[in-house]
């Protein structure tokens, strides 16, 4: 049976606020001993917060960002006044999809002082743009705006992806979901479509042109019919995904359509990679029949009911707490619930028993990763919170 359309889009899961069901399933995989972690409440009262991130190399500062527009900046442990950028007048979050989902710090912040923004614009288009921050570090000015990216959208599109980050190679990659969540067969699928940004994860240089150039190494370069800024094809909505900052991997938390959520993974610099969709959802065939020859199957699947929306985290490489190092934390926007696992042998084992949300009907919309490389979880209602050892 097909699953209700306004539940398998993100803007369903908007939609579905602070009344979220949790779920009890888990992944049936090994679990290892140990007790669970906890989560330390860091702050609140944000409102719809969607992700958090720092500068590369300064642990003073932690920036939140908002999906109406506002990105906060914390500061020595305290949220100041006023935002450090306010982008409120260039998107709607009352509009379907829209809002502002990501930002990411150039390599090189604490030179060139630049930002970038992935958001919604008034038209449902995906926006990529830089900003300047001040000379203070503390405040960016909207009027500082260059555009990086421009990619029209369906006036009912809902799968946005919508994380901008740097690569370990200095590069800059910006995931793009699908579009439109009804629009899933083999013949019109743009995750398939060379010659769309939809459905892709993408590679620029912001370095070497205005706005970006491409990497001469990005895999399509040369091929007739290809835009050569795709990194990675066939993807549905990859909302959150990361590197590893220690490894280079790169992991991917692919929300589901029907059936199954995925989590991803390729080994560092793998690229050109194809990870199915339409075609498959999970590790299973969306189509009939399909050809998975080639096709990246996803480290880890669960069922999305009733979970809804896998939300991709990071493998955890701080000092706070040793005992995780290695480990992938990732959650479920409706499942209300952390969850870990370690590749053992290639094997996802489970590290230790899922870890509920600290609030009843609370939303796990994000992770982030601060300086020092400690997680944190980002809950829709505002509240952020840091994985921490249990006390």
């Amino acid at each position: 049976m097909r699953v209700n359309r306004i539940t398998r889009r993100f803007v369903g899961v908007w939609a579905l606020a602070l009344a979220a069901c949790h779920d009890s399933s888990a992944p049936v995989i090994p679990e290892t001993s140990g007790p669970p972690p906890a989560l330390v409440p860091v702050d609140s009262g944000y409102d719809f917060s969607v992700f958090v991130t720092s500068p590369p190399g300064d642990t003073s500062r932690l920036l939140v960002v908002e999906r109406g527009g506002r990105i906060l900046l914390r500061k020595h442990g305290v949220r100041q006044d006023s935002a450090f950028l306010n982008l409120t007048g260039l998107t709607d979050s009352a509009t379907g999809e829209y809002g502002v989902y990501s930002i990411a710090f150039h390599p090189q912040y604490a030179a060139n002082r630049f930002v970038y923004v992935y958001y919604v614009d008034h038209s449902g288009a995906t926006q990529v743009s830089r900003f300047t921050a001040d000379l203070t570090f503390d405040h960016a000015n909207p009027a500082t705006e260059h555009s990086i990216l421009h990619v029209p959208q369906a006036t009912n599109a809902v799968l946005y992806g919508g994380q901008v980050t740097f690569g370990p190679d200095g590069k800059f990659y910006i995931a793009v979901g699908d579009g439109d969540a009804d629009v899933d067969t083999a013949e019109t699928s743009r995750a398939q479509d060379s010659s769309a940004f939809l459905g892709k994860l993408l590679r620029v240089d912001v370095d070497a042109a205005d706005p970006y150039g491409v990497p001469t190494d990005n895999p399509f370069v040369g091929r007739t019919g290809w835009r050569t800024e795709i990194w990675q094809r066939g993807l549905r909505n990859p909302w959150r995904w990361s590197f590893d900052r220690r490894t280079g991997d790169l992991w991917i938390g692919d929300v589901g359509q029907h059936v199954w959520e995925e989590i991803d993974r390729l080994p560092a610099a793998t690229a050109g990679k194809n990870f199915g969709w339409p075609l498959m959802e999970g590790d299973a065939c969306y189509r009939t029949v399909c050809d998975t020859a080639g096709l990246v199957k996803p480290v880890l699947e669960y069922p999305h009911n009733p979970a809804c929306a896998v939300t991709g985290g990071y493998v955890y490489r701080g000092a706070a707490y040793p005992e995780l190092d290695g480990v992938y934390l990732y959650g479920d926007y409706c499942g209300g619930w952390v969850r870990a696992f370690k590749l053992v042998s290639g094997v996802p084992v489970e590290a230790f028993t899922p870890l509920a949300s600290p609030l009843v009907n609370d939303n796990v919309v994000s992770f982030g990763e601060d300086a020092a490389g400690e997680v944190y979880v980002v809950m829709a209602s505002g509240r952020i919170y840091r994985v921490a050892p249990t006390p």
